[in-house]
């Protein structure tokens, strides 16, 4: 089995009767918008807004971050498409995240 990358990052599979197989991943913001993103999404990860895993410590809690509430794969015929639903994660629930004395409260912003 052969797979690849193709520019809009999709995982495209090849097995060895020569037939292709699409894998595509997207997330799906709380208001409804969706992107194409690179690859599968841990269930429960912190995420920004392209999509890409946050490393952890964060830097601050002062930021816009997403956490991946619901993962849904459609299986069709000669593809999947993962669904990675996000959910808004508020400044207080980033503050375990957050090295220690680099919080930011609310109410400074």
């Amino acid at each position: 089995m052969l797979q690849y990358f193709c520019c809009s990052g999709m995982v495209k599979t090849a097995n060895w009767e020569g037939k292709m197989f699409f894998e595509e991943y997207f997330i799906v913001f709380p208001e409804g918008d969706v992107q194409e993103v690179s690859g599968r999404l841990p269930f429960n990860t912190l995420v920004d807004m392209n999509g890409n895993v946050l490393d952890l410590p964060l830097p601050t809690n002062k930021m816009i971050a997403f956490r991946v509430a619901r993962i849904k794969t459609n299986e069709n015929k000669g593809s999947n498409e993962t669904l990675h639903f996000l959910e808004l994660v508020s400044a207080e629930e980033l503050l375990p995240y957050v090295k220690s004395g680099r919080a930011v409260a609310n109410d400074s912003w």
